[in-house]
């Protein structure tokens, strides 16, 4: 049986309230963070990890999981994790809100699962930061279990359990590339992958081999597939991107040309001016003095 101290670490222990659960073949805890101070989390298990995160945001840092690019995500409220055994988890955070996660600890051999699963097989890859409707509303249910306690009903708890491995398998066997395929493009989970994290960085360099590692492609399938779905090369969208971030901030008036350039990563005003007159037609003075 998986037991709570040998669930996720979390540096400063003292910070978080733990609430623990355990049925067969699978345990659980909700961890609620109680002060607003900078903590970090680390696990390396021979059991699968799944991760709900409630409510998550965080002005810093940085979260890791094993065969995936790191990610200094600020927001993932109701956004999943899932790290399979054997797989290091870590990461650090300056929280904005107090955090509340789920954490679901599932023996990849465990009695409860179905042998026609074979899910103690099943090469189960990791994900970060992912949405999955089905999956989350089973999460969700189990949580509730887990937060009544001593009042918990264990065969329910057991079969949502039970359901929860198969949204999994599920997650899994499905082709990641027949959408790409049928469109010739990202699937859809790859193009919402890919904006998030360029919408994240938009000050920092882009690296495309970063963002194809994201989405599972080589670089060079995945540099034909972004311009299929978004309808130019990546530097391109990703320099549009930018411009229209300070379309936006220059609509507000609070920032002058100078510091715009610098909250965006540019390396002068001339360079901004140039890239920015490239995709808009005018000057970020002239914009910023257009009638609205």
């Amino acid at each position: 049986m998986i037991e709570a101290r040998t669930g996720v670490a979390v540096s400063p222990e003292g910070i978080v309230r733990r609430q623990f659960c355990s049925w067969r073949g699978i345990s659980a805890e909700v961890v609620e963070l109680s002060r607003l101070e900078p903590f970090e989390y680390r696990l390396r298990a021979p059991y699968h990890l799944l991760i709900a995160s409630h409510r998550a945001e965080r002005s810093d840092g940085e979260t890791m999981v094993e065969g995936l690019p790191r990610s200094t995500r600020r927001e993932f409220s109701r956004r999943l994790t899932f790290v399979p055994a054997g797989g290091e988890f870590f990461g650090w955070q300056q929280p904005r809100i107090l955090t509340r996660v789920s954490y679901f600890y599932i023996d990849p051999k465990g009695p409860l699962m179905d042998p026609e699963l074979r899910f103690g097989e099943a090469g189960l890859r990791p994900r970060l930061f992912f949405e999955d409707a089905a999956l989350w509303a089973t999460a969700a249910k189990l949580t509730q279990e887990i937060e009544r306690g001593a009042k918990a009903d264990r065969y329910y708890a057991e079969a949502l359990s039970a359901v929860l491995v198969a949204e999994l398998v599920r997650l899994d066997r499905q082709e990641p590339g027949s959408e790409e395929r049928a469109r010739g493009g990202l699937a859809a989970w790859q193009r919402r992958a890919v904006d998030e994290e360029i919408e994240a960085h938009l000050a920092e360099p882009l690296s495309p081999v970063a963002l194809a590692q994201l989405v599972r492609l080589s670089p060079r399938h995945f540099a034909r597939a972004f311009r299929q779905s978004f309808g130019q090369p990546p530097h391109q969208y990703h320099l549009s991107r930018r411009v229209e971030r300070a379309k936006d901030l220059l609509g507000t008036g609070e920032m002058s040309v100078t510091e715009i350039a610098v909250a965006l990563g540019f390396a002068d005003t001339s360079a901004f001016s140039t890239t920015f007159r490239r995709f808009a037609g005018v000057t970020p003075r002239d914009y910023r003095r257009k009638p609205t």
